[in-house]
């Protein structure tokens, strides 16, 4: 049988570009195929009125981000194209914003945590460093932690160790619920990108890169994939009600998503892919007349459920670069809390943006006289929840031999973040390559070959 395509690709996310790009330089004709009109996935840009928005993830590491970088790199683009922000990280607690979230000095300053906590940050942070050869970033099911979630980890410290840190920065940058998600992947994840001081963006939206590597490929926007099943030799998808075959298919899409396409994997497979549930996110950019900023000149301010019900981050957009607002005009983001998502989903948009432009303006004063306008962006399956359960089964699922239907996202790699994205991509092309390779019997690639 000749198949219809040689490669398909499905999502035009960071983890699709990056196993189809691979894809492409070991000789492959590869096919991207994305539901909606622009690259990007949960990276993705929009442009409004002078305004550039990102509707999803807010920065990358210096550090930490290896198979990013490479990605950076082949795109060609420069530094240039990824400026550091250069502005701090605070945290709310008792009426005021306390700088130096993420930085080494925070145990001297505190950052928040009240002088009594302050011991309790020191011997966490002098026992992860210890234990940071056996905290593996790529394997976080193996580590010290097991299965221990972020507020079972921290109960062995100060109370504000949770309360104004660890609960704040799994809540506004994974959405995560500090009660179900598991420590492991956090605490990797802290370890490798490094202090906030390094944190960088990409110039003209956080799309930049995914934009790039799209420009290169065969993508095809608008295509929506109903069914794909693999057949050993081959794999079946239907794309708009047309049926077509190819050699391999990458899924690079939510492990839910990936459950509906297939209807049910592989049983090799099906015990992570299950497990592998997703948080939602709710976020209103808030496009403003002038360049307001969080009480404190930080780019980004964590609000502590026990200091905030509504929100869990205010960022400034314009402060973490200067080309997200027209000039002498400011772009506000506001993170909703992961507890109260499910009854602002259910709500109208008009009526979210209002409840969560009147909270923030406790943390950045004038914020409603300066609104011009607001844009919602609901993420129902935004970042994954690496439970204890998942981690779990994942050495099972890493071991599984290679096939036809392979998946990429930043839930494979278990890292939440576009890192995870990238390095699942190019697992899941060396996995591709394995499947098509002479010699059957080749050992599938783990989840270390990044």
């Amino acid at each position: 049988m000749t198949p219809d395509l040689d490669i398909a690709v499905i999502g035009s996310g960071l983890a699709g570009l990056a196993a189809a790009h691979e894809l492409r330089r070991n000789g492959h004709e590869v096919c991207v195929f994305e539901a909606a009109d622009a690259p990007g996935g949960r990276m993705r840009s929009v442009r409004r009125d002078g305004y550039t928005i990102d509707t999803g993830a807010e920065q990358i590491s210096a550090q930490g981000y290896r198979a990013t970088w490479q990605l950076i790199r082949r795109a060609g683009l420069t530094p240039h194209d990824v400026p550091r922000i250069g502005r701090p990280m605070a945290v709310w607690r008792g009426g005021r914003p306390h700088n130096g979230v993420g930085e080494p000095r925070a145990v001297l300053t505190g950052a928040g945590l009240v002088p009594a906590a302050r011991p309790s940050l020191a011997r966490f942070l002098a026992w992860s460093g210890r234990r940071r050869a056996e905290i593996d970033h790529d394997h976080p099911e193996t580590t010290p932690l097991g299965s221990d979630t972020v507020a079972d980890a921290a109960r062995a410290y100060h109370p504000d160790l949770h309360d104004h840190l660890l609960q704040p920065l799994s809540s506004a940058f994974f959405g995560w619920d500090a009660g179900r998600s598991a420590a492991a992947p956090l605490v990797g994840l802290l370890l490798a990108v490094g202090p906030v001081s390094a944190w960088r963006t990409y110039r003209g939206g956080m799309d930049l890169l995914a934009t790039r590597l799209a420009a290169g490929l065969d993508t095809r926007y608008g295509r929506r994939v109903d069914e794909v099943t693999d057949h050993g030799d081959h794999a079946r998808l239907t794309v708009d009600g047309t049926t077509l075959t190819a050699r391999a298919v990458v899924l690079a899409v939510p492990a839910p998503v990936a459950l509906k396409l297939t209807g049910g994997p592989h049983p090799a497979d099906a015990g992570y892919v299950a497990a592998s549930t997703f948080r939602p996110m709710f976020k209103v950019s808030c496009a403003l007349d002038r360049p307001l900023a969080p009480r404190g000149g930080g780019y980004a301010l964590l609000t502590p459920a026990v200091e905030e019900p509504l929100l869990s981050c205010v960022i400034a957009d314009h402060l973490k670069c200067a080309d997200r607002a027209p000039a002498g005009a400011g772009l506000i983001s506001l993170l909703a809390s992961p507890r109260h998502l499910p009854e602002l989903a259910a709500g109208t948009e008009e009526e979210a943006a209002r409840r969560l432009t009147a909270a923030a303006e406790r943390y950045v004063p004038g914020l409603g006289a300066a609104l011009t306008a607001t844009h919602v962006h609901h993420w129902p399956e935004a970042m994954p929840e690496l439970t204890p359960r998942a981690l779990a089964v994942r050495a099972a699922f890493l071991r599984r031999p290679a096939r036809a239907v392979e998946y990429a996202g930043d839930w494979v790699a278990a890292r939440p973040s576009s890192e995870g994205a990238a390095r699942s991509g190019a697992l899941a092309a060396a996995r591709v390559l394995a499947h098509l390779a002479p010699h059957r019997g080749r050992t599938a690639p783990q989840e270390t070959a990044a």
